[in-house]
């Protein structure tokens, strides 16, 4: 098994490679005891959100890191995929808004991929 910070980017990349949008990540060490980092995004379609949920299951899965679950996948509004020490939020982009993730976990600092996280 690899670094935290190795599934963050293979997390990324997966969101990323399913066009998610507004793709954040956010250092919970210290702020939260669910998870080390938060990966945050949406997409335009219940198609598109569900796409991204799979791909992060996929991805994760491929390189050995055990995907404890995912929920929210049918309704495809908010698919949380419980990686461990990464959580991601995968939402439909009118549920991104009105839940604001990022406001609520204010205290938490945005990390970019590639940076030291």
């Amino acid at each position: 098994m690899t670094s935290n910070k190795t599934l963050v980017e293979i997390a990324y990349k997966a969101a990323d490679d399913k066009r998610a949008e507004d793709i954040v990540i956010l250092n919970m060490q210290g702020v939260s005891l669910l998870a080390d980092y938060f990966l945050i995004c949406h997409a335009n379609s219940d198609r598109q959100v569900q796409a991204i949920a799979k791909e992060l299951f996929d991805q994760a899965s491929k390189e050995g890191y055990n995907v404890k679950r995912m929920e929210g996948f049918d309704e495809a509004r908010w698919v949380l995929v419980d990686m461990g020490d990464v959580v991601a939020h995968v939402f439909h982009k009118d549920e991104r808004s009105y839940y604001n993730l990022e406001r609520l976990w204010g205290d938490a600092p945005m990390i970019e991929v590639g940076q030291d996280a």
